[in-house]
């Protein structure tokens, strides 16, 4: 069973900081290369590129009243709902179909749904 991960590429788990903008203030955030991937995919879908990607889930975020004292860890959550959603066949495999089109309410609805 470990096989599958170990003999993975060594570069998925190389860590990055990249450097953006949030409202004009610079911050850094420093995610395994596998986690740069994924929500590369995921603004992809949406026209975004990863920068716009983070400032608009930042934004979203406050506006929800979360509090981000751990935005890098809300960051790699949302990688793993973004598989784990695309797994359960709530998020279309095709990367051609925007998330932002997406019925939010009810794939929320059918994942709570799954749970209890």
């Amino acid at each position: 069973m470990c096989k599958l991960f170990i003999d993975a590429d060594v570069n998925l788990w190389q860590s990055t900081t990249k450097s953006l903008r949030i409202d004009g203030m610079v911050t850094s955030v420093r995610l395994e290369t596998f986690f740069w991937n994924v929500l590369d995919e995921i603004a992809a879908r949406d026209g975004m590129n990863v920068a716009q990607l983070i400032t608009k889930l930042h934004h979203e975020s406050i506006d929800a009243g979360h509090d981000l004292g751990n935005f890098t860890s809300f960051l790699r959550v949302c990688c793993g709902r973004y598989l784990a959603l695309q797994l359960a066949g709530d998020v279309p495999t095709d990367t051609r179909v925007p998330i932002a089109g997406l019925d939010a309410d009810g794939i929320l609805e059918a994942e709570e749904r799954r749970v209890h």
